[in-house]
């Protein structure tokens, strides 16, 4: 049986054929290349010959890696895995503002408002990194496929950004917005974004675990 590897996010397929589509992420048949366990077996060369070959192999390999891989900002934001480490940012800190700011309205505690306000101006500032490294990830890693799965994050990312900017100005606007008559709609903003928040989560983990396994 023929083993095809997704060049997407690495799902190994089993079957005479590649998959019509990547169950993990996708991608379409065009992705899939076949997997070779068993190396090829190789005729032994005059050292004369191997050096020659090693060297034809090695400036061929370096010319392909020259042109292939990516440079300067990409190539660091690849490297040590800046969106991984950034997008958990909204994914931890969002949460803990939604339930500040959930006590503040049930309880009416004002420390617990102000709390919230801050995380959430802090996550503001930090997303503008969070989507430059999840757009440089998702057209390097992951070739800018426009799959269900990465066109659902890239929605989700969206709707946070707006909801979150929304809630910001609203409570600059009014410094009083977790005891107005508004406040059970700018509670419900805060569990829609997290909700968002989450999906995008969920779905970025099933890319990066379920690939590994």
């Amino acid at each position: 049986m023929k083993k095809w590897e997704c060049t997407i996010c690495g799902y190994i397929h089993e079957g005479d054929e590649p998959p019509e589509s990547c169950p993990l992420c996708g991608a379409g048949p065009e992705y899939f290349k076949e997997v070779v366990e068993d190396a090829k077996r190789s005729v032994p060369l005059p050292s004369s010959a191997k050096n020659g070959a090693a060297e034809t192999d090695s400036a061929a390999l370096q010319q392909e890696s020259s042109d292939a891989a990516p440079s300067g900002l990409t190539a660091l934001i690849l490297k040590f895995h800046l969106h991984p480490i950034t997008v958990h940012t909204p994914n931890g800190v969002l949460p803990l503002a939604l339930i500040f700011l959930f006590i503040a309205i049930l309880f009416g505690i004002a420390g617990f408002e102000k709390a919230a306000f801050y995380n959430l101006i802090f996550v503001l500032l930090t997303m503008p990194v969070v989507l430059l490294t999840g757009y440089t990830e998702w057209q390097n890693r992951y070739k800018g496929l426009r799959s269900k799965i990465f066109i659902t994050k890239i929605i989700a990312s969206i709707v946070v950004t707006i909801i979150l900017t929304i809630m910001v100005i609203w409570r600059f606007a009014d410094p009083q917005i977790a005891e107005s008559a508004n406040r059970w709609v700018y509670l419900l903003l805060g569990i829609v974004m997290v909700g968002a928040v989450g999906l995008a989560g969920h779905l970025g983990g099933t890319l990066v675990h379920e690939s590994r396994n």
